[in-house]
């Protein structure tokens, strides 16, 4: 079964894994939308964090202290502070919104990464991928239909503020990645945000009863899982098949919404999701299209 799989070409194992993926991150936001009804998301983060840094112990163990030897610790700073403020945000966007609306918005992950390339790496942005952004600022106003005394829509830009903080740790990571060691930047983010979460939980702690405990133990787990699933699928596949994979997680979404917390979500949301999703493929692709560009030229060159 294995060598079947193996034989299967990249982009098709990529597509699978990163469908796995997915469904895997998504069962992490229902648990948490579940879990919140009872503990503080501050709480449910700190489990989280929690078995991903048993889960990683022995390799931080092993290769103890390369595992945290950095020549850029104000970037490492930075991308702790983005990822925090995604993991907390998220996570409360989760707890108060329509499953398949905290979802839809994330997406807009992939505009903000696109803008904050040019602020921190210097990207060159050039019209059409601005214009993609654009449009994907307009499929969020039509998800949010910002209106200040509503309640949802405060909770919708707490959402959109998530897509911003994970945008900042993906760029940041990014850049890190070019000379820090991957087990390094695991390291950091399975320690530190623990350990800044471990204060205030301290505040809002609330003893688990055996199925909370349970409960709180699987966001860990499935995380772990998802992540894993998450980096086989961007080994396998190239990025922009396995970068389409994730906008699936609408289709798991509206299904577990109506299915365990009956929430059927509005037209709004499908017809914003919609303009985000087209707006990030097209970024995406014209990504991809220039990076293939320019390495098409490089190699004429080199001849």
């Amino acid at each position: 079964m294995r060598n079947w799989f193996n034989q299967l070409p990249g982009n098709v194992r990529g597509a699978i894994f990163g469908l796995m993926a997915a469904a895997m991150f998504t069962v992490v936001s229902a648990l948490v939308k579940y879990a919140a009804k009872d503990y503080h998301i501050v709480q449910i983060l700190f489990f989280r964090q929690l078995v991903m840094l048993v889960t990683m112990l022995p390799i931080i163990v092993q290769t103890f202290p390369d595992s945290l030897r950095t020549t850029r610790p104000g970037l490492h700073i930075v991308r702790l502070l983005g990822a925090l403020t995604a993991l907390t945000l998220s996570f409360t966007a989760v707890a108060h919104l329509p499953l398949a609306t905290a979802i839809s918005v994330s997406f807009s992950k992939t505009i903000f990464v696109t803008l904050l390339a040019v602020v921190i790496l210097g990207e060159v942005v050039g019209w059409r991928r601005f214009l993609a952004i654009l449009v994907g600022f307009g499929g969020m106003l039509i998800i949010l239909r910002p209106n200040p005394g509503d309640t949802m829509s405060i909770y919708a830009i707490v959402a959109v503020l998530a897509a911003a903080g994970a945008a900042l740790a993906v760029v940041s990571v990014r850049s890190l990645s070019s000379t820090e060691e991957p087990v390094t930047l695991l390291s950091y983010q399975a320690i530190f945000i623990g350990l800044l979460v471990a204060i205030p939980t301290f505040y809002v702690w609330k003893t688990p009863d055996l199925i909370g405990f349970a409960i709180l133990i699987l966001i860990g787990l499935v995380s772990v899982v998802a992540q894993w699933l998450g980096v086989k699928s961007y080994k396998a596949g190239e990025v922009s098949v396995v970068t389409g994979m994730e906008y699936t997680k609408l289709i798991y979404a509206t299904i577990i919404g109506i299915w365990v917390f009956s929430e059927w979500p509005d037209l709004n949301t499908f017809i914003g999701a919609a303009i985000i999703i087209s707006a990030s493929a097209f970024t995406i692709w014209r990504e991809n299209s220039i990076k293939g560009g320019n390495l098409k030229a490089n190699k004429k060159g080199s001849q």
